[in-house]
């Protein structure tokens, strides 16, 4: 695998960890100069990824991404491949732009899944391979999670703005995908943790990086050891939220946000960038925790493992009860 130099201000253009064999996922392998003839939401709006809805607005001039996960709503392979799939697209998107024009100069990160923005890693997939002392297979996992998340923290090297949605729980690794973000648009209903303690792990894709450097190290390990769950109020009060709203207004709170601070988009990129290069989260260190990570889980008893099922397990039931929940109110 080829990377470029792990700068904070370049962008990994993807990862090969999770690729769907026979096709370049998402965009069916469109050249440079075939990207160039279409619009930039025309190749969007063709792309097709299982587990993700994707589509430019171009009054916004943002690269809307909805999670929609057809299984768990956490991290699955299928989930990382449509990631790896999407990077490439706005890959092609940018380097088949016409000089001085931008697809888009901003990325929102969403959830379809009622209730849940992300539950975080693969469970079934951890306790499996663990179970199997398969530790280059958890570290395939790992650095792709890490990958997908540094693409959206250095703003896909080329100004983005990223921006998470989050309308429901974001917990593990996909609070982690949010920390990732410039900025984080909140709905009051959503929760917020980093629930690996429960299990005997720690949270090894990008959460102490991302929040030590919003909220130093002595709350970050507080938030990790503790296990506990946090409002989105709390988060807001801690400065990890930097927008909350009340509930069903987050779609409404982003554009309106873009509205507001579009016209300054090179004043604020360019201060992202500033961030970035003074405070830096560098890949390799990214991959040296998730190294760290993959070592801690080979270290769990039989025990933690039933703890981890369990989770998984409680889950899934959560995620049933809220399907059963929409379907009865979508019969009314």
């Amino acid at each position: 695998m080829t990377f470029v130099q792990h700068t904070p201000s370049q962008f990994i253009p993807y990862s090969s960890h999770f690729v769907v064999e026979g096709r370049d996922a998402g965009y069916a392998g469109l050249s440079y100069r075939e990207t160039a003839r279409q619009s930039a939401s025309a190749i969007v709006d063709a792309a097709h990824f299982t587990d993700l809805d994707t589509f430019i607005t171009e009054e916004d001039r943002a690269f809307w991404c909805y999670l929609n996960p057809q299984a768990r709503p956490s991290f699955t392979q299928q989930l990382l491949t449509d990631l790896n799939g999407m990077q490439r697209l706005i890959t092609r998107l940018f380097a088949g732009a016409s000089p001085g024009e931008r697809p888009f100069d901003y990325f929102v990160l969403a959830s379809r899944t009622p209730g849940v923005f992300n539950l975080g890693g693969d469970l079934v997939h951890f306790r499996q391979k663990i179970e199997q002392r398969d530790a280059e297979a958890l570290r395939r996992y790992a650095y792709s999670c890490v990958e997908t998340g540094y693409a959206n923290y250095v703003g896909y090297g080329q100004r983005v703005i990223t921006m998470a949605l989050i309308q429901g729980d974001a917990l593990g690794g996909g609070f982690e995908s949010a920390l990732s973000c410039d900025l984080l648009v909140a709905e009051r209903q959503a929760k917020f943790g980093l629930p690996e303690v429960l299990f005997n792990l720690f949270p090894g894709m990008g959460a102490y990086s991302f929040l030590s450097r919003r909220i130093g190290v002595a709350k970050t390990e507080e938030m990790i050891a503790s296990g506990q769950i946090y409002s989105a109020a709390e988060m807001h009060a801690l400065g990890i939220v930097d927008v909350l709203v009340d509930e069903g207004q987050g779609e409404q709170a982003v554009r309106q946000y873009i509205a507001t601070h579009g016209p300054r988009h090179n004043a604020h990129s360019s201060m992202y960038q500033v961030r970035r290069r003074v405070n830096p989260v560098t890949l390799e260190e990214l991959r040296d925790v998730t190294d760290m990570w993959v070592d801690a889980a080979l270290r769990l008893s039989e025990h933690d493992l039933k703890k981890m099922t369990r989770l998984a397990n409680a889950q899934d039931r959560s995620r049933q009860r809220r399907v059963a929940a929409m379907s009865l109110v979508a019969a009314e």
